[in-house]
């Protein structure tokens, strides 16, 4: 018997790239100012971009999570950090105290990609930069008859990523073929939501109908423990990026890209970085 509390889809919204130079277009999955419905989520942004769309910039107080949906991303940071990553690879990129790095696509190639801000928790706001290189080779897999789960941070099912989280985070890319439907759990405290990269299908246990560049927030349930679900079925082949995670429940002061927990905070990340220290 399924026991599981079955969660809605509370609204949904559509994503529309702009285009903010000839070499940049981008568009919010999570719009910001949604900081407690989202938490611990900050925002998200879809971006097609080519080289020399962003120089070398600084983050302190959060970590970003970035997934290519196609083109090649090159990293380097200021501590001497690098990498490249390819489509179905994702970054976990802890800030912490604070790092300064770059993200660029080679010379001729534009690259399609997702990035995350996940806000860290006050204990964790000054923990040493890291980062972690999730390749897609080595990015665990649950497979059911006509659906495809790739676990890139927490679990689905008995499948667990080995991605280390300050605050715990369920990533996963859903691939469904067309009349199949899958069912992704998360802990019923979370919130969630999904961004449709293709297809269509109907969500949730409200059966919203939804199709590529729609996102669609997840409802909360009354009973805050135990384990939750979402069902999705797929009308055509359907790619879906779902994402959930525990609510800190903490003060958020953001400006720029310093995320902390109050304004003197703010302003001695401020300080901090252009005295050098990070």
């Amino acid at each position: 018997m399924n026991t599981k509390a079955q969660r809605k889809i509370k609204r949904t919204w559509k994503v529309s790239l702009k285009k903010n130079s000839d070499i940049h277009s981008a568009g919010l999955v999570l719009p910001s100012g949604n900081l407690q419905e989202f938490d611990p989520f900050l925002i998200m942004a879809e971006d097609v971009f080519q080289k020399n769309a962003f120089d070398f910039h600084p983050h302190r107080g959060m970590e970003t999570v970035t997934y290519i949906i196609d083109g090649v991303l090159e990293h380097s940071d200021n501590k001497g950090g690098t990498g490249i990553l390819k489509p179905g690879d994702a970054q976990w990129m802890t800030a912490g105290s604070g790092i300064i790095h770059l993200e660029a696509p080679p010379e001729n190639v534009t690259t399609h990609l997702l990035q995350l801000w996940v806000n860290l928790p006050k204990a964790n706001k000054m923990a040493a930069p890291r980062y972690q290189d999730i390749l897609s080779s080595n990015v665990p897999v649950r497979k059911e008859e006509g659906v495809h789960y790739r676990v890139i941070s927490g679990n689905s099912g008995n499948v667990v990523s080995a991605t280390k989280n300050y605050v715990p985070v369920t990533y996963v890319e859903i691939n469904i073929d067309p009349g199949h439907t899958a069912k992704q759990d998360l802990p019923s405290d979370y919130n969630g939501f999904m961004y449709i990269l293709e297809g269509s299908g109907t969500f949730g246990d409200n059966q919203v109908k939804a199709g590529k560049g729609d996102v669609l927030l997840l409802d909360n349930v009354k009973e805050k423990a135990g384990t939750s679900e979402t069902v999705i079925k797929a009308d055509e082949k359907l790619r879906v990026i779902f994402i959930a995670g525990k609510p800190l429940n903490e003060p958020v002061v953001a400006r720029g890209p310093f995320v902390m927990n109050t304004e003197e905070e703010i302003k001695q990340a401020y300080t901090d970085f252009r005295s050098g220290k990070f």
